[in-house]
């Protein structure tokens, strides 16, 4: 690529933040690297190698609107422009009965999840609408859960079904300013937070089941795709999955 186009990716040090950051990198990109672990980070520059002189690493809380606003100024202070946002950013709860979750497991959930993808998109939209040439990509990190549930997962599902209305919203508003918006709807990448699945998980008829996973390699291969696309052209959902999971006939 002629000239390196400017990425964010939240959730940058591990995971599939970590391989779509890696994914860019390796496609010429330079990237923003946001996370609220700064050693985490400066290892996902360590695995880019060479390519790491290309990435701008931002300690980041997605949940609090100051540290947002401070990631994208950075941004813009370094690069001048943005070309991508991955809203990839999140965590989950502990899968326990509704009546028995903590009040800060639920607002957590949603701060980080929901709040804090409505943060960056907002801040990357200002971006991005205002820029010469205009316009860019928004990429929201959905979740098989954007679509079915697993059991004992309200807070996690309820902010990424709200995700999905948020891609449609961000799709729409951004038509007139060339801002591209699509969601992509992972299943058992692995990962850290999907190890547990490793020993079994609860299914919705009771029983435990191991499930497969699929390497975290390839969802960074089709963040890269959608970004990829120029902006008349988009990705409106893709999901992408260990191809045995069961989500299609889950429960």
């Amino acid at each position: 690529m002629a000239e390196s186009k400017i990425a964010v990716v939240t959730g940058a040090g591990s995971g599939v933040g970590r391989a779509a950051a890696l994914a860019l990198l390796g496609a010429g990109w330079s990237v923003a690297l946001a996370g609220r672990r700064a050693d985490a980070l400066e290892a996902t520059i360590a695995e880019a190698g060479d390519a790491g002189t290309r990435c701008l690493a931002v300690p980041t809380d997605v949940g609090d609107a100051a540290s947002v606003a401070a990631l994208f100024q950075a941004v813009e202070q370094k690069w001048g422009r943005l070309d991508l946002l991955f809203n990839n950013a999140g965590r989950g709860a502990p899968a326990v009965d509704v009546d028995e979750l903590k009040l800060e497991d639920w607002f957590g959930t949603v701060a980080a999840n929901l709040n804090g993808a409505f943060l960056c998109a907002q801040q990357a939209f200002r971006i991005m609408k205002h820029q010469k040439p205009q316009g860019g990509r928004i990429i929201n990190n959905g979740s098989i859960s954007a679509h079915t549930p697993r059991p004992f997962s309200a807070p996690y599902t309820a902010t990424k079904h709200a995700i999905t209305g948020l891609t449609k919203s961000l799709s729409l508003d951004g038509r007139r300013w060339d801002i591209a918006c699509g969601q992509l709807d992972i299943g058992n990448a692995a990962t850290e937070m999907t190890q547990r699945m490793t020993n079994g998980v609860p299914q919705p008829n009771g029983t435990m089941m191991v499930e497969p996973r699929m390497d975290a390699r390839h969802v960074g291969e089709a963040v890269l795709h959608m970004a990829s696309l120029p902006l008349d052209a988009n990705v409106q959902f893709m999901t992408i999955m260990a191809t045995k999971m069961p989500f299609v006939g889950r429960g």
